[in-house]
């Protein structure tokens, strides 16, 4: 199986030029692109660090790698994290890192709610929904959160009012929702109607479009920032791509490794806020943060790119 490291050293065979920042390479990166928050303004880096897959099982085996990655977060131009007390050891690990590391505060610490059972109508007792809130404070030893999401839209009514009070307070400065389940979709919806919501977290990617139907337009309608999550199918497109070069033409907006490729086309979507691909290797996250520099893909190269993965076999 092609890895991700296996598709970034065929990238480099293919003669292509990778502008990475760092210690990889000297050249000195493009600026790293960022978006306003809709209900604020407030302007956020396009590419952020997811925590879940890699990132959680080097948490629980290995913590002490993971300071360089986070450490290059925000030295390469990056700022949000995405994180949850569900991710295993990942919040705990994160939060001692950015404090010992003096970074905590260049940080967007994103992180989420949900002691309701898996059940489509489980209730979330509110007792614990609050010592879970008040654990991922404590961990990451600041008075404020950047933003607290109702993780899998359990119980919503119970922990989204909880997360409206401590806005409120101020103590959570964006609150929202998350699912990754299409079955869920319409709860989400119907929840972006109605909820006073300053994010959602969606996946999102060149061969998981379902967000583009309803739920994106949605979003710029009602003035909702989206983070994206899962922009490479996890290590599905790594497999559907597997010893393909990347694109001649893939150039024309910047695009130099597949992981590029496949950012480039979720920022290009005007209402995506930030995308944070999760991953324990620094090398990786250069690579990822290079997706924010440059051009991005317009309508026509949008439309280009995804015949091309649409062309290729499904992940075995």
């Amino acid at each position: 199986m092609v890895t991700r490291r296996d598709a970034l050293k065929l990238s480099l065979g293919a003669g292509l030029s990778l502008a990475l920042p760092g210690t990889l390479f000297a050249a000195t990166p493009a600026p790293m692109l960022t978006r306003p928050i809709p209900s604020s303004g407030q302007r956020i880096p396009v590419v952020g660090l997811g925590s879940s897959a890699t990132f959680s099982s080097t948490a629980r085996d290995d913590a002490s790698a993971l300071n360089e990655v986070l450490r290059t977060l925000v030295d390469q131009g990056g700022a949000v994290f995405d994180t949850a007390p569900s991710y295993g050891a990942s919040e705990e690990v994160a939060g001692k890192a950015v404090q010992e590391l003096g970074i905590a505060d260049r940080v967007f610490w994103a992180t989420k709610v949900n002691v309701a059972g898996r059940e489509a109508d489980a209730k979330a007792d509110p007792a614990a929904a609050r010592a879970q809130i008040e654990a991922s404070f404590a961990r990451l030893g600041r008075d404020t959160i950047d933003l607290i999401q109702v993780h899998n839209l359990g119980d919503v009514p119970t922990q989204l009012g909880i997360l409206k009070e401590l806005k409120a307070a101020k103590r959570v400065r964006y609150i929202g929702v998350t699912s990754t389940s299409k079955p869920a979709y319409p709860k989400l919806i119907e929840t972006m109607r109605n909820e006073p919501l300053d994010f959602i977290g969606v996946d999102y990617a060149i061969d998981n479009r379902d967000v583009e139907e309803t739920i994106l337009p949605l979003a710029a309608e009602r003035g909702i920032g989206v983070l994206v999550y899962a922009p490479f199918g996890r290590t599905r497109l790594w497999r559907r791509v597997g010893e393909t070069s990347v694109p001649d033409w893939a150039a024309e907006f910047d695009a130099a490794t597949w992981g590029q490729f496949f950012l480039k086309f979720v920022l290009s979507h005007p209402a995506v806020t930030c995308a944070t691909p999760a991953t324990s290797r620094a090398s990786n996250l250069i690579d990822n943060l290079g997706a924010g520099r440059g051009r991005l893909p317009d309508t026509a190269q949008r439309e280009r790119m995804a015949k091309l993965i649409e062309a290729l076999p499904a992940a075995s």
